[in-house]
């Protein structure tokens, strides 16, 4: 599986259909003299790009629409603009990204165009409530054309640090670096869902952690089983009327999916949908086009293995009868 991408380096995909088209919203790897560290001060990234196709089999030619947004242009953000993801609704359509802002801390801000390939102009100051990293906005099927976003990512997303709550007064920076909750009897962390308010701009009441189950006991994850629980890359799907919440586990490499009957959860663990590419970690998409299921992630074979150097790639993955997430076709 190649690239769609050979001139430049992308990373962490999402992928969204619209006007019949798939736009692709990644992060964009430049070269640093950083060196490696669990904080991930290495992926210093400066701006964004979106990619669209009309196609993915046969794939069609990947077209680059070019910088959409760059670090000079948010106030509040002094540097790392890392994994971002788009949604459309009211006309319009928005590009969420986490940043640091002046005092180092992330943050989460949103930038609306009239075209999904933008350009987009951001709201000068974050969303009001949000922390750490990775959005990913789900707009379900429902009357309302209700709105979340998921987010948060450990280590160097600090989402571990706010252990004794979701606002600034919680926050303790002693958990910087790779730390996470650990020993017996403790659970794992969960990734963050706020309901986003109609102008699509904002979270319409309290951010809520995302519980995942382990199916053998009916209990939350542990936080020691590194193979299952939530590290960072969050992404929300909706299929036959069941969400599907995928992420990944970070240091073991894993994507992996919980299914739930809310938004909100709770979801029970169902299982891998990627094992371990080439590089630290990954994150990715799933999008449903023209009938079929995809999913986008990406990995360091492009760069030889340099982990702040990645490129995304497409697989199509599919469903069995009881509808778990199989990467052969079933049938």
């Amino acid at each position: 599986m190649a690239p769609l991408i050979t001139h430049l380096y992308t990373a962490d995909p999402s992928a969204h259909v619209f006007n019949n088209r798939v736009y692709i919203y990644p992060s964009h790897d430049r070269e640093t003299d950083i060196q490696f560290n669990d904080n991930g001060d290495q992926y210093d990234m400066a701006d964004y790009h979106v990619f669209s196709t009309p196609s993915l089999d046969p794939l069609a030619p990947v077209t680059d629409h070019g910088v959409v947004l760059r670090t000079e242009d948010i106030p509040w953000v002094s540097k790392q603009l890392w994994a971002p993801d788009a949604a459309a609704k009211n006309g319009k359509y928005y590009l969420y990204f986490p940043a640091r802002d002046h005092a180092g801390i992330f943050r989460i801000g949103v930038a609306v165009g009239s075209a999904p390939e933008g350009p987009f102009v951001p709201d000068p100051k974050p969303i009001k409530g949000s922390f750490s990293i990775d959005p990913a906005t789900f707009v379900d099927d429902d009357a309302e054309e209700s709105a979340y976003m998921y987010f948060g990512g450990l280590w160097g997303g600090q989402l571990q640090c706010y252990q004794k709550g979701n606002d600034d007064a919680s926050y303790d920076a002693s958990w910087l670096g790779p730390k996470e909750p650990s020993g017996p009897g403790a659970v794992a962390m969960g990734a963050r869902v706020a309901k986003m308010t109609g102008d699509m701009r904002g979270f319409e009441g309290a951010v809520r952690e995302v519980v995942i189950l382990a199916p053998e006991t009916g209990e939350r994850i542990l936080a020691d089983d590194h193979d299952r629980r939530f590290f960072e890359a969050a992404w929300m799907h909706k299929r036959d009327g069941v969400y599907y919440f995928s992420y990944s586990t970070g240091d073991t490499h894993y994507l992996c999916y919980a299914t739930g009957t809310s938004p909100y959860g709770p979801f029970t663990y169902g299982g891998r949908i990627l094992e371990p590419v080439l590089g630290w970690t990954t994150h990715h998409s799933i999008v449903e086009f023209q009938g079929r299921w995809w999913l986008f992630h990406h990995d360091c074979e492009l760069s030889g293995g340099v982990n702040h150097l990645r490129s995304v790639k497409v697989k199509e993955i599919f469903y069995d009868a009881e509808g778990r997430i199989v990467t052969e076709n079933p049938e």
